[in-house]
């Protein structure tokens, strides 16, 4: 069953699985769920030294997917410090697009501190608070810090455009700069990239320019860098010389008063010039003033600027390194769209099919958050494409997205990159599969599910950075971490 046989779309409600099959559940076989999680402090070790050494993680569940014949099982993922027993390293793994959509149905699952899994950073990062992302749909807080965070990105609209395309014009000087200075060896863009897409989300999301703080404008995207970085590195691999990176990197949970300083200095740049939104916290959701810097402080530092600095490298290198064509066909459609005036709005760019299905199929390929944790709220049963297994109350579920994204059930060629996927009427059904924002790309966030809240803005903000590419320049030339050549546009 691929694409041109789709299953039936997810429901708009917040229960998903019911209508997630490709035959109904009755017809589908009970299976024994397989995998273990081995002898006690030796399964969570070997099982820990394959995803971060032997294997990485993508063959770790692969591998593990081929042995048992399910896209379902048992395993143990590793937690940053194994033989400490605060963290359970025990998940069920979902791998297939059908079971993985029960992580978003929040009726079955509870999405309580499970951001990272079973491990989480101290509060301390947070001041303490335990910011909407640790909030399950049932705690009273997380309705009040979703609706704000919603309501926060609706009032930005008419600034964000703004703000988007003045940082994108500094950025693009920088690159051309840097290329005439090293014609052989381009330029290096990805700090470049992370100082504008800084710049224009803490204008654009909380009102602080950080133009008004010079130690903010020159570091205030380096101490987001450190902030992020210490709190996963314990469950990431970093891909450096092992055993170095089990023993220094994966061995421990990193504290806080290696960035305590950095957070400060953020906090109070939040706290000084945001006081608009500070306010729309107060007085329209009942927040405290500590509880909606440190949620603004996540919301920019984790969710906005960690995902744009992790995705817009592949999108770019993406683009940059096709030797098929594609730029010149979405040259063309984006200067069709916007006419003889070069108008670049929300408006505009929504119009540019093409455009739009290269950002969906960078998402699907390269999700910016790989790993989706929900827990069981009680014992029930969940469907694969081929069986059904039963899922114990309190059983932690993790999706590896690379690999559900790539479900030969849902997407033809799954491991192709096809920048027309997501084109035409057929292309739009299989936004109902495409999970990047925890849940489907078809959904819509609110205050009773954990869906980004800035789903559409994350698309279409890539939209227009492409669409600003084209209008700027008639070809360039690159991969992930530099452009070679830059060809304006004639």
């Amino acid at each position: 069953m691929a694409s041109s046989s789709l299953p039936p779309p997810l429901p708009s409600s917040t229960s998903l699985t019911s209508q997630q099959s490709s035959s109904p559940p009755s017809q589908l076989p009970i299976r024994k769920m397989p995998g273990s999680y081995g002898w006690p402090l030796v399964g969570p070790l070997s099982d820990r030294l394959d995803y971060f050494w032997f294997q990485g993680p993508e063959k770790f569940f692969k591998s593990r997917s081929e042995k048992y014949k399910s896209t379902v099982f048992r395993t143990n993922i590793p937690p940053a410090f194994p033989f400490l027993g605060n963290v359970n390293p025990n998940i069920v793994a979902v791998l297939d697009v059908k079971s993985f959509s029960y992580l978003f149905d929040m009726d079955l699952v509870d999405k309580r501190d499970v951001l990272i899994g079973d491990f989480r950073p101290s509060l301390d990062f947070y001041g303490g608070i335990r910011v909407g992302v640790y909030l399950d749909t049932t705690e009273p807080k997380h309705a009040k810090v979703k609706s704000f965070a919603m309501e926060i990105l609706k009032r930005s609209s008419e600034v964000w455009l703004r703000e988007l395309l003045s940082n994108l014009d500094k950025f693009w000087e920088t690159v051309e700069s840097d290329i005439s200075k090293n014609p052989d060896g381009g330029a290096s863009y990805l700090i470049g990239l992370q100082r504008c897409m800084f710049n224009f989300l803490s204008t654009a999301m909380t009102g602080a320019n950080p133009s008004v703080s010079p130690d903010i404008a020159e570091n205030g995207w380096k101490m987001l860098d450190k902030w992020l970085a210490i709190q996963v590195i314990p469950t990431t691999k970093i891909g450096i010389l092992q055993p170095l990176e089990e023993i220094f990197l994966h061995s421990w949970a990193y504290p806080f008063f290696l960035v305590a300083g950095d957070y400060k200095k953020l906090y109070d740049f939040i706290s000084e010039n945001a006081g608009d939104v500070i306010r729309l916290g107060d007085e329209e959701y009942g927040l405290t003033r500590d509880e909606t810097v440190h949620n603004l402080l996540f919301n920019l530092g984790f969710n906005a600027y960690g995902g744009f600095s992790i995705f817009l490298p592949s999108l770019i290198g993406k683009i940059a390194g096709d030797t098929t064509g594609l730029q010149e066909r979405l040259r063309t459609e984006v200067r069709k769209v916007c006419g003889s005036g070069s108008v670049l709005n929300f408006r505009t760019v929504n119009e540019m099919e093409l455009v739009k299905s290269v950002v969906y199929e960078t998402l699907r390929l390269n999700p910016p958050v790989p790993l989706q944790y929900a827990r069981a709220r009680d014992d029930f049963k969940i469907s694969s494409h081929d069986a059904v297994y039963e899922v114990k109350k309190g059983e932690l579920l993790c999706g590896y997205q690379p690999l559900v994204m790539r479900d030969a059930s849902i997407f033809d060629d799954p491991e192709e990159f096809k920048p027309d996927r997501f084109v035409g009427e057929t292309g739009s059904k299989l936004l109902n599969y495409l999970f990047w924002s925890n849940g489907p790309q078809t959904g819509t966030p609110s205050a009773s599910n954990k869906q980004c809240a800035a789903k559409e803005m994350v698309t279409i903000t890539a939209a227009l950075i492409i669409a600003n590419l084209f209008l700027r320049y008639d070809k360039i030339t690159g991969d992930a971490g530099s452009i070679k050549t830059v060809v304006k546009a004639t």
